[in-house]
């Protein structure tokens, strides 16, 4: 890679938006409240709710404004930081701030240099307000609401990397005589007197909040019963519960038959059970946890739930019996338990050796869609780095591992281990040319070695090739998945979602696993731009790892010409810089096809393939089970379908001023017979590739090959617009839709059918989703991020 295209990477990279000010107000006086009511305020019943609903849906999140995590007391009470955990000029590591791991107690935050946003000194009611600086923003909105209608003022600053201000209680009176506006919530319509009320009078009253609550009486058992398997002492166990921790550290863990909103974190903690969990800070679940003993151990997780970081696994008796049968039935012996020495720990083909290939590859495929959503979903809330060397919408289909693919081969998997490693380790800024050199230089060996085996194949005729892609067992729906990029986040639907897309990948046990070491396992939220860097560019490896295996499955002599189209701009420059091994390309693999357009004939094929799991997909993207019970669709309903697959059929300039996601509420002609639906415009790049790659970097070709995905349900975690639209319009609405072809035909549209942020029903709109949301997917769901939320 030459010196000056590196230059101008990073210097793409680090480049912000520039910062915006507006006139300096005059200054106000804070009023004194009414009279505060004798009674408490209840926290779980009047409290939570609004925090939930008005606080958390902004402040939930690693990116919440100054770090400000409103979604639990002692977020609330380790107030806010300046320091922001997403700099992209960052060049040491920043000292990790997670709540409840990093520090555990409010002092502890301010020696970490969080200042409070509650009153802490004397304690009365006047004095609990005046020194409040949440009181203070939230008295600011009331004393100046934002505009009942329209779009907002210039001064409000809603970019994704816009300059922070984080009022201090010494600060806050010249944040409000310079922005009389910027009260909280930040942007959004003033709350309703009642629940405005409600918080003040709880803030007056000091804050009050109950412990923690325990297991419920369902979980208990069931925690003793898991506990009690995980750390069992035979190395065989240890070894195994390495690598269920390492998989599912960041997983919102639910029990079989308890109740639908109580989840928990599988960690590691210095004490047994029995007693009191103290957890290991450590940064990365496969870091060195110390020489002392430690125990797995099962925390109840008790902030507020928000879509964007619950990824959801279940613990039940058959799942405990599932991992009984793939881990510990299998006859291996593991004689010695590897160490947790740098460069050994990162690379789970040499630390996992001694576990069966087919018994890790079989426990990653039963829960694909858990899997993938970490890398999509979580364990951060801008996946930008990642995501942005993905394409808005692809497929996502597994080799079967009951077929002879070489990466199924446990003797070619362990003479690969080296060669497979991910820079997961890598947090210096020098270890860019390592990046370049060993990873690179051991990626293309790794490719030679299948490359050579793919010419010993034969070719295979198209329908007997299907079958080396895994159906589930014809049951199960995580055999296929739909991934959707939303610019900075993305979401993972079950099933072959949307019309036929650009790309697919084809996901093999190595690809599986290094994914989730590079994005999830080994991913440094707080990381420098070196660590950040060296992700995105093996990412790269891994997209086009799964988009050569899909191409496999087609005519040779199609091959480079499907694939010069996807990487045709930037993304050619990638090629040049790997030079990776082509010769595959020329050699026949499948026969049979019997048209002109291969990839659509191949597409038709997958479909039908894996038709045996369609019903059950996407019934777990309407209610998250593989059953739902829906009532027959009536004469309304068949309506809205057929104006909604209008919609979908829209491509190119018709969508060129719509947001990558927004909802949409159809209201039916009686109460209860609303429905929602979800447009995602998927974008086109060829420039996939670049880091900050936006809407004035995407040429005409680009745009005109846009498409629309419409789902009859709410998919994605960050909402960028809603819209309201009575099924007596539904067809009005549809056509409306052709006939954008720019901003000023959309602003015409979101003034008959949209929601702006100032608009007064706004928040009763967003309630109305977000209760949707839950009551479709009681576990499943969470609360819908309005960070991204357009001003439009």
């Amino acid at each position: 890679m030459s010196a000056a295209l590196l230059s101008g990477i990073l210097i793409y990279m680090l480049l912000g938006p520039p910062s915006t000010t507006g006139p300096r107000p005059a200054a106000v006086e804070l009023e004194p409240p009414w009279a505060l009511p004798d009674a408490p305020v209840a926290f779980e019943q009047q409290v939570r709710p609004i925090l939930e609903r008005r606080c958390v849906v902004c402040h939930g999140c690693y990116d919440a404004p100054c770090q400000l995590k409103l979604s639990s007391i002692e977020g609330l009470r380790r107030g806010a930081s300046e320091e922001r955990i997403y700099n992209r000029r960052r060049i040491i590591p920043m000292r990790p701030t997670r709540l409840f791991v990093d520090a555990k107690s409010t002092a502890a935050w301010r020696s970490r240099g969080f200042f409070p946003v509650l009153n802490e000194g004397r304690q009365a009611p006047e004095a609990n307000l005046e020194n409040s600086v949440l009181y203070r923003l939230l008295r600011l909105k009331q004393e100046h609401p934002q505009p009942h209608g329209g779009l907002l003022p210039d001064d409000f600053t809603l970019e994704l990397n816009r300059e922070q201000t984080c009022p201090t209680l010494e600060t806050v009176d010249d944040f409000a005589r310079e922005h009389p506006l910027w009260g909280m919530p930040y942007a959004m319509p003033n709350l309703p007197e009642q629940e405005y009320r409600t918080l003040v009078s709880w803030l007056a009253q000091g804050t009050p909040a109950p412990a923690p609550p325990g297991p419920s009486a369902a979980v208990l058992p069931q925690i003793q019963q898991w506990e009690h398997f995980l750390n069992q002492s035979s190395n065989k166990q240890r070894l195994v519960s390495r690598y269920l921790y390492e998989h599912l550290f960041h997983a919102h863990i639910h029990f079989a038959g308890s109740p639908a909103r109580e989840f928990y974190r599988l960690v590691r903690s210095t004490t047994p059970p029995g007693q009191a969990i103290d957890e290991i800070p450590t940064l990365r679940p496969y870091d060195d946890p110390g020489a002392a003993p430690f125990y797995y151990r099962l925390l109840r997780y008790h902030p507020s739930i928000v879509t964007k970081h619950h990824i959801v696994y279940e613990f039940s008796d058959a799942r405990m019996q599932r991992i009984r049968t793939l881990f510990l039935e299998p006859g291996y012996e593991v004689r010695e338990l590897p160490s947790y020495k740098a460069g050994i720990t990162s690379n789970p083909f040499k630390t996992f050796a001694a576990i069966p290939a087919a018994s890790r590859y079989r426990f990653l495929l039963d829960d694909a869609h858990f899997f993938i959503e970490g890398f999509i979903k979580g364990p951060v809330c801008r996946g930008q780095i990642a995501l942005n060397v993905i394409e808005d919408q692809f497929w996502v289909m597994f080799f079967d591992p009951n077929r002879p693919v070489i990466t199924n081969n446990a003797q070619f998997l362990g003479e690969m281990a080296d060669e497979l490693k991910v820079p997961a380790d890598a947090d210096s800024n020098l270890d860019l040319l390592r990046i370049w050199t060993d990873y690179w230089q051991g990626q293309r060996r790794y490719m030679e070695a299948k490359q050579a085996w793919f010419k010993t194949i034969g070719a295979h005729d198209l329908e007997h090739a299907m079958d080396y892609l895994w159906d589930g067992e014809g049951k199960n729906p995580n055999a296929a998945l739909t991934v959707f990029r939303h610019f900075d986040s993305g979401s993972v639907a079950y099933g072959l979602v949307g019309g036929d897309p650009e790309t697919a990948w084809v996901i093999d046990y190595p690809l599986f696993e290094r994914i989730h070491y590079l994005l999830v396992a080994g991913f440094n939220v707080y990381g420098n731009l070196g660590h950040q860097l060296g992700t995105r560019i093996y990412m790269d490896f891994l997209r086009m790892e799964g988009e050569d295996y899909f191409l496999a499955f087609l005519p040779a002599d199609r091959r480079k010409a499907i694939r010069d189209a996807w990487y045709a701009g930037q993304r050619s420059a990638i090629e040049k810089l790997f030079s990776a091994p082509r010769e595959w390309l020329n050699i026949e693999a499948v026969t049979g096809y019997r048209t002109d357009d291969p990839q659509r004939e191949l597409y038709r094929h997958i479909k039908e393939r894996l038709a045996g799991i369609a019903q059950r997909a996407q019934a777990m993207n309407r209610c998250g089970r593989p059953v739902c019970e829906a009532p027959p669709a009536g004469a309304a309903d068949m309506r809205i379908s057929r104006a909604m697959e209008d919609i979908a059929r829209l491509q190119g300039a018709n969508l060129h001023a719509f947001p990558d996601v927004a909802f949409v509420r159809v209201r039916g002609e009686r109460p209860g017979q609303d429905s929602a639906y979800t447009l995602i415009r998927n974008k086109a790049y060829k420039n996939v590739t670049s880091f900050l790659a936006d809407e004035h970097e995407r040429d005409r070709s680009d745009i005109e090959r846009d498409t629309m995905t419409v789902v009859d349900w709410l998919e994605g975690s960050y909402p960028n617009f809603f819209f309201s639209v009575a099924l007596s319009e539904i067809e009005d609405f549809t056509k409306h839709c052709a006939t954008i072809r720019n901003h000023k035909d959309y602003e015409k549209f979101v003034d008959k059918y949209g929601v702006r942020r100032t608009d007064p029903v706004f928040w009763e709109l967003a309630d109305w989703f977000q209760d949707e949301y839950q009551r479709n997917k009681p576990v499943l769901s969470g609360l819908f991020d309005l960070n991204r939320y357009q001003n439009r």
